[in-house]
């Protein structure tokens, strides 16, 4: 099958189109650039435009009219940068998105996989969430991906659309035959920051908030490795009318699936991890929280068992040894 995937020169979105690629299915890759790398399209059919773009989105269709399915990744991702630029945030993910699912809906292309995040939980007693779990936003980001659901959820029902928003927890780790990996010169997740002075490239490493409700202070995530995140998009596109056919008793033509390890880590539980993968101790700088960031949650995956016949197979160490990995080739794969 021909997958459409927006975003597609990114991190996560060019994981997707490898395990694509691997299991005999053609990526099409959208994407302005604007933090997506060329050298992630390299031998892959490859658009360079904006997903608001009409008349090339248009022409994306019109070259590839047996595109299956869209996996929509495109979006604006830094939860401090939202807090300090919210227009850009809500222009380019709340308002792009929203011309291109119309749009999409209009060429009579409806099957959309969209990539949507945990960040729209509320925090919860014992932090483990499921889909039915109360959604606060705390950040404009998060809150731009909880528009966009809601937009995907009511276009469904006004525009036939067909929507699978999948949550994702906290990606890590990077492709691991190191095609593809986190990008981000000056990364502000944590195992980005931890690689960083594993690689000399920063002195220390700040940890943003210890005064957290959980069980030794620090914030709580669950961490995914992005090869699995990327295979649960497979199953997705390939299971895609199965699943809204599963899921129309819920909702119609929408549904809400959580993409992680049903595991919780916390910050300081991830520190001791990267230590004893790395061989060294990492000096830590106890911070502040850092402007939008919570507690944190894990995810009820049963869910993704159930609809896309999937699970989290590969342990917190594989992701920490594949970013390490990734760290020391980077910069032999992407040209600043």
């Amino acid at each position: 099958m021909k997958i459409l995937i927006t975003g597609g020169a990114g991190y996560i979105g060019s994981t997707i189109a490898s395990v694509l690629e691997d299991n005999g299915h053609t990526p099409v890759i959208l994407d302005s650039l604007v933090t997506g790398r060329r050298e992630f399209t390299r031998g892959r059919i490859f658009y360079e435009a904006d997903i608001a773009d009409r008349a090339m989105v248009r022409q994306v269709f019109s070259d590839h009219p047996d595109i299956f399915a869209t996996i929509h990744c495109a979006a604006l991702i830094v939860v401090p940068e939202s807090v300090a630029r919210p227009y850009d945030y809500y222009r380019d993910n709340v308002v792009k998105s929203m011309t291109f699912f119309k749009l999409l809906s209009e060429l009579g292309y409806p099957r959309v996989v969209f990539s949507s995040s945990a960040a729209i939980y509320d925090v919860v007693p014992g932090f483990m969430v499921t889909e039915e779990s109360p959604l606060r936003p705390l950040s404009p980001y998060s809150r731009t991906k909880y528009m966009m659901e809601m937009i995907l959820k009511d276009f469904s029902h006004a525009y036939n659309l067909k929507a699978i928003a999948l949550r994702y927890f906290n990606p890590i780790g990077a492709d691991p035959q190191m095609r593809s990996g986190m990008h981000i010169q000056n990364p502000s997740h944590v195992l980005g920051k931890l690689v960083q002075v594993a690689l000399g490239q920063d002195s220390v490493f700040y940890l943003t908030g210890v005064d957290w409700p959980t069980r030794d202070g620090s914030g709580i995530r669950d961490y995914i490795h992005v090869w699995d995140l990327a295979r649960a998009h497979l199953n997705a596109v390939e299971r895609f009318d199965q699943v809204i056919a599963t899921a129309s008793e819920e909702d119609s033509q929408y549904c809400v699936i959580n993409l992680g390890t049903g595991k919780g880590v916390t910050v300081r539980e991830l520190v001791a991890a990267f230590e004893q993968a790395y061989g060294q101790r990492v000096p830590v700088s106890i911070q502040p929280p850092r402007p939008g960031d919570v507690a944190g949650a894990y995810a009820n995956a049963d869910k993704a068992a159930r609809l896309l016949g999937w699970k989290a197979e590969m342990p917190i160490t594989q992701g920490i040894s594949d970013a390490l990995k990734w760290g020391k080739v980077r910069e032999s794969i992407i040209h600043w």
